[in-house]
């Protein structure tokens, strides 16, 4: 009992960081946090620290090379840290906060005059995330194999309106919303929905599994896109003036092995913004794409606190066509997609302490 006890938590810590897009499509951190198991009861602390560096542009799955070359590519550095409160009500019921506190930075040549790199910022809390979760099977008999679902909702506490200078001179600057990708929250009232799955085929192996998707029902938040200048009139027309409020999505799977405090668990963790929403509309300005990673990581247990690492590598990164992009192929007849930037790995570090 006690190994499988030791597998469900690494598998909790494994499912409990929050998910952040490795680039400018903009996915704040989002995902599940695993219940404990039976006759586990009281509170859990859980620290999460990520980190990336985005600067490889790609439209479609195609690597825009030459951005990198020339050196007129988007560099994002982004750090969030997460902390999440849970508390296990009983053997199948518990609750958890998240409160993600965020610190971007994004340099470009195209924000600005073009010829000259200039760097925007952005620090603050994001959108905290409430939930529920229930073990849909009684963890005292279903020691092999079980199934979490939880219900949360987002709640709009990031600022989606932050504003940097811009230096569309030499010797001037604008003030004006930064990037997307480098704002604290989208604006919107979130509906979480998630699934957390574990099956042990032996007292120190096991599969594990996760999904997670945001319905934000709201369509744009009217910040806008222009960087302290006036939208043009195509931007106008296809509706990317203002920033729109996008759903998310991820899913992993994997399998854990366990050697006495330690599992080592590795899987496929897929991780997005899609172009069309589930709930309400999706004009406005979004980069929809994907994420697809190999995701190893470790994690080291004690009697009330774990430590978990992981590293997912990126091996397919595709930005997709937006809703405008789609129009304006249509209208034009001939076929646009924008691009986006993404890392090549992303880092995260945290620590889970039962008090």
């Amino acid at each position: 009992m006690k190994q499988i006890y030791i597998l469900i938590i690494a598998m909790a810590v494994l499912a409990g960081t929050k998910t952040h897009a490795q680039g400018c499509v903009a996915i704040k951190g989002m995902s599940g946090i695993c219940g404990r198991p039976a006759d586990a009861k009281g509170w859990e602390l859980n620290l999460t620290n990520r980190y990336f560096k985005s600067y490889k542009h790609f439209v479609g799955t195609e690597e825009q090379k030459e951005r990198e070359e020339l050196g007129t590519n988007v560099i994002n550095h982004a750090w969030e840290m997460n902390i999440t409160a849970t508390r296990t009500l009983n053997n199948r019921w518990s609750l958890s906060g998240t409160l993600p506190i965020l610190s971007f930075t994004r340099s470009s040549l195209y924000e600005h005059d073009g010829k000259s790199r200039h760097t925007t910022r952005s620090f603050g809390i994001g959108d905290i995330r409430l939930s529920a979760y229930r073990w849909m099977f009684d963890p005292k008999k279903a020691h092999k194999a079980n199934l979490q679902l939880g219900l949360g909702i987002k709640l709009p506490t990031g600022n989606y309106q932050v504003q940097d200078y811009f230096y569309k001179k030499a010797d001037s600057s604008i003030i004006g919303p930064v990037d997307q990708s480098i704002q604290l929250g989208d604006g919107g009232t979130g509906i979480s929905i998630e699934a957390n799955s574990f099956w042990n085929f032996s007292h120190k192996a096991g599969l594990y599994g996760s999904f997670f998707y945001l319905v934000n029902p709201m369509e744009v938040n009217g910040t806008s896109t222009a960087r302290g200048s006036a939208p043009s009139a195509t931007a106008k027309k296809y509706n990317t003036d203002v920033m729109s409020v996008p759903d998310l999505f991820m899913a992993r799977a994997g399998a854990s092995y366990m050697v006495k405090g330690f599992t080592f668990a590795g899987g496929i963790r897929i991780e997005g913004l899609p172009s069309k929403d589930l709930v309400g509309g999706s004009r406005g300005f979004r980069r929809p794409g994907y994420i697809i990673s190999a995701e190893p990581s470790i994690t080291y247990v004690t009697k009330k606190t774990s430590f978990n690492l992981s590293v997912p590598v990126a091996l397919k990164r595709d930005r997709t066509q937006s809703d405008s992009d789609k129009r304006r192929s249509a209208d034009s007849k001939t076929h646009i997609q924008g691009d986006a930037a993404f890392a090549d790995y992303l880092v995260s570090a945290g620590i889970t302490i039962k008090l």
